[in-house]
């Protein structure tokens, strides 16, 4: 069992505080499931996601909100003087603006993106995706930036991921 002054324990945290291990670029997984998505429908077999006139209006509104939660996000990480790259070192431990309701708010904002562009398309296919693309990024980039920003900020991320959820 490592103890805080264990050599391995120190070495392992020492290397989760310099950068995030993150195996996949976050946006990757969304855009292979809208074009992935896009391309069965029209080339294999075509499942339509049709709620009629309704479907453009509510498929642009969540792209929309999107979009909307994704610039907030920026513009947060952009006040604390932070990155927004996945494969850097955070320097400031962002608990304001949208990170308020959700310690991933980028990846909930991919979220309501892929389900306007799937209305938009009126395909279910890049939905069929999702539990893969939530696997990918639970298990390749939020379990290498949770360590990392565990790592680097320790109790102040301990007591932050105790207020506030990973979703939502």
């Amino acid at each position: 069992m490592n103890t805080p002054t264990d050599p391995a324990a120190d070495a392992s945290a020492d290397l989760h505080s310099q950068r995030p291990r993150t195996l996949i670029l976050p946006p990757a997984p969304y855009a292979a499931a809208m074009l992935g998505g896009w391309w069965l429908d029209r080339n294999v077999q075509a499942l339509p996601l049709d709620w009629g006139g309704l479907s453009v209006m509510a498929g642009w509104l969540l792209v929309g909100i999107g979009l909307a939660g994704f610039a907030w996000t920026l513009w947060t990480f952009a006040r604390h003087r932070t990155t927004v790259n996945p494969y850097a070192a955070a320097s400031t431990l962002c608990t304001s603006g949208p990170f308020q309701f959700s310690r991933n708010p980028i990846y909930l904002a991919d979220w309501f993106i892929l389900l306007g562009v799937s209305l938009l398309l009126g395909t279910i296919w890049p939905l069929l995706f999702a539990p893969l693309i939530w696997i990918m990024i639970r298990f390749g980039v939020i379990r290498y930036e949770e360590a990392h920003l565990e790592a680097k900020f320790g109790d102040d991320y301990r007591a932050y991921k105790a207020r506030v959820r990973r979703w939502i």
